[in-house]
């Protein structure tokens, strides 16, 4: 819509904001308001986002335009190339004013605090009141988190979880957890059995108009990581209730025995795959803990795996966004362990002789996509106890993954994966050899390292790179209690084995490199 003016309400929606009951939609007047959704060369660059998310997100933001304007509301939606696009926020509001010529603008508060600093500078800059509702489509408002977090060091996600349950009273009966406890995870634990068979993916095959923005993405950003080929991400509501329906027929009732086990050539496993939809505003965090609720009461799945799920949603996804609020815009700048180790190239092309490392980059390359083990076990691990900058490391996170928003990639990396924040969201680091990896996948056996082996070049480098960060670390975290264990360990070891350990972490760390090398390593044949 160009040209003529309409005045009314100019309600401006974020393109992780796509859900018909937002707050600045529920009032809307058809007759008069015109709503605003614009694709800008800014937010597709500030980092540089995986080719499947911004593809995501454009296909995603184009079919909801399409549903409003089925709707019979007014939809004034700037694509990407259209003639004139300024490439920000700010410029194409300040177009859409002068087109329009609104009584005011009405949007909803942003996911990052960039965005915000931005939308409160509008109220000065453009020439009509601006209002900014609140984003109440999680299940925790952020005053109610941060009069939770008030004079707490340290905020512990099981707590704030219990507290929510009793709040929203899912799996609760009569003020009490149904199955008389409050977690299940220690249940949660189990290795993938050879002999099982994982569901299929609930994919969806690109229709006109996410083919048009498919080929749109590939000649705009021909040089972001990742590719395009298995793009099959729901980009409508319809898509994301059908994809979710279909894990809780055919993976909630494993998720959670199975969420934390790794296969090669299976990234998808059991879970639920809803993130991307849930965090750009497809789903929201109710229905689904309220579907996944009803499946156990209705005998569809196991007590702990429903709650395995909720505390996904209800607990972690609720409390990271709490913990991001509370903490900004401070939180990014910490780094309590002081590491600075610039991050390998094998971040981006794969190209390493660890075998699950050289796996995850190359499904989440594929599909913008790999579990939360994954995340904080095999990448996040390694890049704990190498001592990667938590600056270049949380930068990878929120380039590689669809459903990946500072919000919540900032708390989930800075303070669960490299405990850069000193303890106030995790209690201890989550730091592992390779004996955990080992346990729960298939990527050892398949691997040039040995994981059995604890000295030496065939030495798996998690098992050295372990108690080599515990020793760099000792004077910081030796008090901590959850890390008495190894620290005894650690006491009881030999001045020559601790040699040993420092020596093979430097000769292994002193062989990264954070730039593209000649000589290609076992998954070369994988380009960026």
């Amino acid at each position: 819509m160009t040209g003529s003016h309409r005045g009314g309400v100019l309600r401006f929606v974020l393109g992780d904001q796509l859900n018909r009951r937002l707050a600045s939609l529920r009032d809307i007047d058809p007759e008069q308001d015109t709503v605003l959704l614009v694709e800008v060369e800014a937010e597709a660059t500030y980092v540089r986002h995986h080719k499947q998310k911004i593809a995501f997100l454009f296909s995603a933001m184009r079919h909801f335009a399409a549903e409003l304007e089925a709707e019979g509301i007014a939809v004034d939606y700037v694509r990407l190339d259209a003639p004139g696009n300024t490439g920000s926020f700010t410029g194409e509001l300040a177009r859409a004013v002068a087109r329009h010529r609104p009584e005011r603008i009405v949007t909803v508060e942003p996911g990052e605090w960039r965005v915000l600093e931005m939308m409160q500078a509008w109220r000065d800059d453009l020439p009509v009141p601006v209002e900014i509702r609140e984003d109440d489509r999680f299940l925790c408002p952020r005053r109610s988190f941060e009069a939770w977090a008030e004079g707490k060091a340290s905020l512990r996600m099981e707590t704030f979880y219990r507290a929510m349950r009793r709040r929203t009273g899912l799996l609760m009966e009569e003020g009490e957890p149904v199955g008389g406890q409050w977690n299940f995870d220690r249940d949660n634990r189990k290795p993938l059995p050879r002999e099982l068979v994982p569901p299929r993916r609930a994919g969806f095959p690109p229709d006109a108009i996410t083919r048009e923005v498919i080929a749109l993405v590939a000649e705009r950003f021909p040089d972001h990581f990742g590719n395009l080929d298995a793009f099959a991400w729901p980009v409508t509501r319809a898509q994301a209730l059908e994809a979710f329906a279909a894990f809780l027929e055919e993976g909630l009732p494993l998720f959670g025995d199975y969420q934390d086990a790794m296969r090669t050539g299976a990234p998808f496993l059991y879970h639920a795959l809803i993130a991307p939809a849930l965090n750009a505003g497809l789903l929201t965090p109710g229905e689904v803990c309220e579907a996944a609720e009803r499946v156990w009461r209705e005998g569809g799945a196991p007590l702990n795996c429903v709650e395995g799920f909720i505390r996904q949603i209800l607990g972690w996804r609720e409390y990271v966004r709490g913990v991001y609020w509370a903490r900004m815009p401070d939180y990014a700048g910490t780094n309590a362990l002081d590491a600075r180790r610039d991050l390998p190239w094998f971040y981006w092309s794969g190209e390493t002789r660890l075998n699950c490392i050289a796996q995850v980059v190359r499904d989440t390359r594929e599909h913008a996509y790999a579990h939360h083990i994954q995340r904080l076990m095999v990448t996040g691990n390694f890049a704990l106890i190498a001592g990667l900058d938590p600056a270049q490391v949380e930068e990878w996170y929120l380039i590689v993954f669809a459903d990946a928003y500072e919000w919540v990639e900032l708390p989930n990396v800075h303070g669960m994966v490299l405990f850069a924040d000193g303890g106030v969201l995790g209690s201890k680091p989550y730091a592992a050899s390779g004996a955990y990896i080992d346990r729960m996948s298939d990527y050892c056996g398949r691997c040039s390292y040995e994981v059995s082996r604890k000295e030496g070049e065939r030495a798996c480098p998690f098992n050295y790179l372990y108690w080599n960060f515990l020793i760099e670390n000792e004077a910081r975290l030796s008090g901590n209690p959850r890390l008495a264990m190894p620290y005894r360990t650690l006491a009881r070891m030999s001045e020559a084995r601790r040699s040993h350990i420092a020596a093979d972490a430097a000769r292994f760390l002193g062989s990264l490199s954070a730039e593209p090398v000649p000589q290609s390593g076992v998954q070369a044949e994988m380009p960026i």
